[in-house]
């Protein structure tokens, strides 16, 4: 059987995120959907795409669960064929030992790792994540602050789902249904 690509959609505060989800698990979430975003994710899958809403709804329930404020574990396949052997190093130790509602830094990631590499390389890796939210580089830190945030529109999404999470307190204008 020839593996193949099939995207799902979620409508969000932050708006409809794009997932791509391959027999092997979730490859891609992109920030927005397009017919332009869905040719770039087959194009770097290398992979037909198929209609399968049966293998994209346990991604797509999870997201919305998540952006309804639901405490959700993604304990979902992710399929890492988009990442190179350093990033997948460190993404899979962030994706299983990062849990919703805390967070880590850079540094403090990269030696959980055991990538060997600096503080600055850990943000060159989750600046290439290709799996955000799921795969939460949101959760990444700076020792001294949020750090930077290349999802969405920026450093003000990283802020808004670190405070859905409870990693942030709300300011007094946050609001769930609103997104930054």
């Amino acid at each position: 059987m020839t593996p193949t690509l099939a995207f799902g959609t979620v409508e969000t505060v932050l708006g409809t995120l794009l997932v791509g989800v391959t027999e092997a698990g979730v490859v891609r979430l992109r920030w927005h959907d397009s017919p332009a975003e869905r040719a770039r994710t087959a194009a770097a899958v290398g992979l037909p795409v198929v209609d399968d809403p049966a293998r994209t709804a346990p991604v797509v329930e999870r997201l919305a669960a998540y952006f309804a404020g639901k405490r959700v574990p993604f304990d979902l396949p992710v399929d890492w064929r988009l990442t190179s052997r350093l990033q997948r190093q460190v993404l899979a130790t962030l994706y299983e030992s990062v849990p919703y509602g805390s967070v880590v830094t850079y540094g403090e990631l990269g030696e959980r790792s055991g990538a060997g590499v600096p503080a600055q390389a850990i943000g060159q890796v989750m600046g290439g994540n290709p799996i955000p939210i799921i795969v939460p580089c949101h959760r990444v830190v700076a020792a001294g602050g949020l750090g930077g945030y290349s999802g969405g529109s920026g450093v003000e999404v990283k802020r808004w789902l670190l405070t859905l999470e409870g990693a942030l307190p709300a300011t007094l204008d946050w609001d769930l249904e609103r997104g930054p």
